[in-house]
């Protein structure tokens, strides 16, 4: 994949503090137009990470390059096309949100100002503008935070937990703004820890633990790591499980007692011809079929799974 593709490409990169090791050797591909999930356990290495890509915080060792710019050596130009929120926003709470933003915006140029109205919309903020920020809830800050990143009509924007705080409307919001985002061409690098909610927003995502990638590709390519599976209720599944129990394509069949849990090994044959064989065999030897359903492989699952076997246990990302 050349670096052209890329909006963000680590090799090696490494961040230490004495002899504690926060990122190890992490290469990270991000690639250009996608929204692209962060994830990990408490201390994984996440945050350290986007500091390096935002140069808040040299690398020990290894190359940085954000929208083909080295990091830190040329971070002035990379950084004028980058949106980013680095753990919770930060503004005067004495000042309204629209006085925020126009500060900010008077410190980067006169388009920056000119798109303050149309930030603040985007987030939903546009009724609170004059509202002092003191006031704001969480998520409301959140937004702003949003909102100032687009002051400057970014290439890439980088959230870190841009979901915090918000209600569920307020997550709504967000993930259609992100979504809206990358069908406008723009890259979304977010950590969170709402699995779920990456999930539903991100293309692609990376799996933290101590400062390692563990996962790391397309949603799908990560979900399918465990293999399709899918659930069965016949008219006689002590039957239909003898049946299936030949065929060297069924890696595992149980059984609940109300219905059959059929997992399938890669075969080269994709996973619908495979269903599709073994209902038509079913039916033949006179078993009616009442459901068969694909188990939904979450991510949570998937995360839980991976970070398990990296001795890790909890979720505090």
């Amino acid at each position: 994949m050349g670096t052209s593709s890329l909006a963000i490409s680590t090799d090696g990169l490494t961040k230490r503090f004495g002899e504690r090791v926060a990122v190890n050797s992490v290469d990270l591909k991000v690639r250009t137009g996608t929204a692209f999930g962060l994830l990990g356990p408490n201390g994984a290495g996440k945050t350290t990470l986007i500091r390096m890509l935002v140069g808040l915080a040299h690398p020990t060792e290894g190359s940085i390059e954000v929208l083909g710019n080295a990091i830190p050596a040329q971070k002035l130009q990379a950084l004028s096309m980058v949106g980013a929120i680095v753990e919770e926003p930060r503004f005067h709470p004495y000042l309204s949100g629209r006085d925020n933003l126009e500060i900010v915006a008077s410190l980067r140029s006169r388009q920056a100002m000119s798109n303050i109205d149309q930030a603040l919309e985007r987030v939903g903020l546009a009724q609170r503008s004059a509202d002092k920020v003191g006031g704001y809830s969480l998520g409301m800050r959140q937004r702003l935070g949003i909102a100032r990143c687009l002051l400057v009509d970014p290439k890439l924007m980088i959230l870190d937990e841009p979901m915090n705080g918000l209600d569920p409307p307020g997550i709504l919001e967000v993930r259609a703004l992100i979504r809206s985002l990358v069908d406008e061409g723009k890259t979304v690098l977010l950590s969170s820890h709402l699995l779920d909610e990456v999930e539903k927003t991100c293309d692609e995502v990376a799996i933290l633990s101590h400062g390692s990638i563990l996962a790391s590709g397309s949603l799908g390519s990560i979900l399918s790591g465990t293999g399709e599976k899918f659930t069965l209720r016949t008219s006689s599944d002590r039957d239909v499980e003898k049946l299936l129990r030949v065929h060297e394509f069924v890696s595992g069949v149980e059984s609940d007692g109300t219905a059959l849990h059929i997992s399938l090994s890669g075969s080269g044959v994709g996973f619908d011809s495979l269903v599709a064989t073994i209902a038509r065999e079913i039916v033949s030897n006179g078993i009616d079929i009442y459901e068969i359903s694909q188990d939904r492989v979450s991510l949570e699952s998937r995360f839980f799974e991976v970070t398990a076997d990296a001795g890790n246990s909890g979720l505090g990302i």
